[in-house]
């Protein structure tokens, strides 16, 4: 049996359709269902958690034994969002934990787990995509060699992965250009642009020698959020160049089509 969301309006025209997962249970022949008290009813040896986002209950806990495959290197990042609270970290390595599920918010003991270095470039897209191989890998490995016991998670170095909300996007561009670039990478970053919502959606670090190539870009006394030319913004201690935005109201775009359309030179982001 599957269980995952309820079906729910997407796309153009609002139609109802099932999740990606429920789509591809009833390809497969699996029985769907979208309340978890149909576990109730199940004689199985197991139950495989992933991303589900719900409460389960002692109940159910009591009823199966479950594993749940977790994207961070526990007890590290429990909680909702552990992809993105990585790389707002600045995290040089996270993983993938198959863990006991307990009554606690990821406070099951660990099977096995695997680890991946992070880079200043990927996107949390990008993370989440090798987070699922890799742990699709090592979920499969363990359950074809046996789980064996789960070691007892440390108490030492807990931290927690709360979800983000629109606040935890908006660029605020007095921050160092590294933190700046964090928020861009983890999807969803904005900021305002002539008093209307302005999406950053990949940006990147600008080069030494176009700094040095004009005096008026090293000056501290250039307000954060300062357009210069080519999309440059100034950050807080340096700054950074836009390579695709999205204005409200229109379509993705290059930073560049977007400058040469609006011509912000000299205006600030964020006013």
């Amino acid at each position: 049996m599957v269980v995952t969301a309820a079906d729910t309006r997407r796309g153009r025209g609002s139609a109802v359709t099932p999740s990606p997962v429920k789509a591809v249970a009833m390809e497969l022949g699996l029985t769907v269902s979208e309340d978890p008290q149909d576990v109730l009813s199940l004689d199985a040896d197991l139950g495989v958690v992933v991303a589900y986002g719900r409460i389960i209950s002692s109940q159910l806990l009591d009823h199966l034994n479950m594993v749940n495959l977790h994207f961070s290197l526990l007890p590290r990042w429990r909680g909702a969002a552990p992809v993105e609270r990585a790389i707002l970290a600045g995290d040089a390595q996270t993983g993938v934990c198959v863990m006991e599920v307990a009554e606690g918010l990821d406070t099951g003991g660990i099977y096995a787990q695997a680890e991946i270095d992070l880079d200043d470039r990927v996107t949390a897209a990008e993370l989440r995509d090798q987070l699922v191989s890799l742990g699709s890998d090592l979920l499969l490995d363990q359950l074809h060699q046996g789980l064996g016991e789960a070691i007892p998670q440390s108490e030492v170095g807990v931290t927690y992965a709360h979800k983000l909300h629109a606040p935890d996007a908006q660029l605020l561009w007095d921050s160092p250009s590294e933190l700046l670039l964090r928020r861009i990478r983890v999807g969803g970053a904005w900021t305002s642009f002539r008093q209307k919502r302005f999406k950053v959606l990949s940006a990147q670090t600008v080069q030494v020698d176009v700094l040095e190539g004009d005096p008026s870009m090293r000056s501290a006394q250039v307000a954060p959020g300062t357009l210069a030319a080519a999309g440059l913004v100034r950050t807080g201690d340096s700054w950074i160049e836009l390579l695709r935005v999205q204005p409200e109201g229109k379509a993705a775009m290059s930073a560049s089509d977007w400058a040469n359309g609006a011509r912000p030179g000299g205006e600030v982001l964020g006013e």
